[in-house]
C-alpha cells in the first residue's frame, strides 16, 4: 500500500511539477504586494483543488457516458502525457504545461489571475487532469484507493501552495535554471511513465479484442442448430443387378 502511495504521488507531483511554477508566479505577481501574492497563491490552489476533485469523482462517469473505454484513454492520456515530457525535457513552454507568451501577457493586465492562468493551465493542466483521471479509473472504485489518491492530490496541492507563498526565496535559491535542471529531471521520469501507460492500454486492448472474440465464437457454436444424424449418415450403395450369364451354344 505504501508503495502504491509513493509511486503514485510521484507521478502526480511530475505532471503538476509546482517547482516550475515557481518562476511564471513570480513574474506574473511582479510589483504586487505581498496580501496580493498571498491571495493569488491560496485561491489559485483552492480552485485547483475544486478541479481535481471534480475530475476525481466524475472521471469515470465522463468515460462512461461519452462512450470512452479506460484503455483508449490510457493511450490518448500517454500520449499526451509523452508530449508533455518532451517539453520538460527540452524545457520549453507550451499550452500543455504552462500558459501560452500572448496568455501570459494578458495575464499582466488582470487584477485576478487566480483563476487563468494559475488555477488552469498551470495546476490543474491538461496533463495533470489526464493523470488523475487514469489514476482514479485504475482504483476500480476502492474506497481505501480512493482515498489515497485524494491524500496524494492534497499533499501535492499543499507542496504547491508552500512553494508560491515562498516563491520569491525559492526562486533566489534555485534560479530559473535551477528550475530548468529539475524540469528536465522530472520529464525524464515523466517520459518512462508515459510510455507506460501507452503499453497498458494496446495490451489491455488487444487481450479484451480477444476475449470478445472467443466469446463470440462459444456464443456461435452455442446456438447453431443440432446435427441430425441420420441426415449425415453415408447412403449405403446399392448393387446393381448383374445380367444372367447367357446359356451356351452347344457344339455342333
Amino acid at each position: 500500500m505504501f508503495e502504491s502511495f509513493v509511486k503514485t504521488f510521484v507521478v502526480f507531483f511530475v505532471v503538476v511539477e509546482p517547482i516550475s511554477l515557481v518562476p511564471v508566479f513570480a513574474a506574473l505577481t511582479r510589483g504586487g504586494g505581498a496580501v496580493f501574492r498571498r491571495r493569488m497563491a491560496v485561491k489559485s490552489v483552492a480552485l485547483a483543488a475544486v478541479i481535481f476533485a471534480l475530475f476525481l469523482l466524475s472521471g469515470d462517469l465522463l468515460l462512461r457516458t461519452l462512450g470512452i473505454s479506460l484503455d483508449a484513454f490510457k493511450i490518448a492520456g500517454g500520449l499526451l502525457l509523452f508530449l508533455l515530457s518532451v517539453d520538460m525535457v527540452f524545457a520549453r513552454q507550451s499550452g500543455l504545461r504552462s500558459a501560452t507568451v500572448r496568455e501570459q501577457e494578458e495575464a499582466r493586465y488582470r487584477e485576478d489571475i487566480s483563476v487563468f492562468p494559475l488555477a488552469f493551465p498551470l495546476i490543474a493542466g491538461p496533463g495533470a487532469l489526464a493523470t488523475l483521471v487514469l489514476l482514479g479509473a485504475s482504483t476500480d472504485g476502492d474506497p481505501v484507493a480512493m482515498a489515497a489518491l485524494g491524500l496524494v492530490v492534497l499533499t501535492v496541492l499543499a507542496i504547491t501552495l508552500a512553494l508560491l507563498l515562498g516563491a520569491r526565496y525559492v526562486e533566489r535559491l534555485i534560479g530559473v535554471t535551477g528550475a530548468n535542471v529539475i524540469s528536465r529531471l522530472a520529464g525524464v521520469v515523466l517520459v518512462a511513465l508515459a510510455v507506460q501507460f501507452v503499453i497498458d492500454g494496446v495490451r489491455d486492448t488487444v487481450v479484451s479484442t480477444r476475449q470478445a472474440v472467443q466469446a463470440l465464437e462459444a456464443q456461435a457454436t452455442a446456438v447453431a442448430p443440432p446435427v441430425d444424424d441420420a441426415t449425415t449418415a453415408p447412403v449405403p450403395e446399392t448393387e446393381t443387378p448383374q445380367a444372367p450369364a447367357e446359356p451356351s451354344s452347344p457344339e455342333t
